[in-house]
């Protein structure tokens, strides 16, 4: 059954991707939906995105990592627990070569979800 958040443009995008990335992907895309399961999917500036009120995160494939972008305050709020991943004022790029931190993407959703509900 199809989640009804789920957005087909997403699904495409996702299938344009070599397998190994396609299930980083899916795994990335379920993590965000575990943790914000009111979000809507969408694309926007061409990358899957959870929107909920404003947009929650983002996340992209590259030829050498997954990008996941949830807002500076993400990443700030997380620092910590995200030393040794390359970061920016609002990337987190995971090596594709390396498993997805799942339960850290999860948190940092979360944290995501209270900010865009706050406002």
């Amino acid at each position: 059954m199809e989640h009804p958040g789920t957005s087909r443009q997403v699904d495409a995008y996702i299938a344009s991707f070599p397998a190994p990335v396609r299930q980083l992907l899916e795994q990335m895309r379920t993590a965000i939906r575990e943790a914000a399961p009111e979000a809507i999917e969408k694309m926007s500036y061409g990358m899957p995105t959870f929107f909920l009120k404003k947009n929650l995160v983002h996340f992209a494939a590259t030829k050498h990592h997954i990008g996941f972008y949830p807002d500076p305050s993400g990443i700030m709020a997380f620092a910590r627990e995200l030393e040794g991943y390359a970061c920016s004022k609002g990337t987190i790029r995971f090596p594709l070569e390396q498993p997805l931190p799942l339960d850290l993407v999860r948190n940092i959703v979360r944290f995501r979800v209270q900010e865009n509900l706050k406002r």
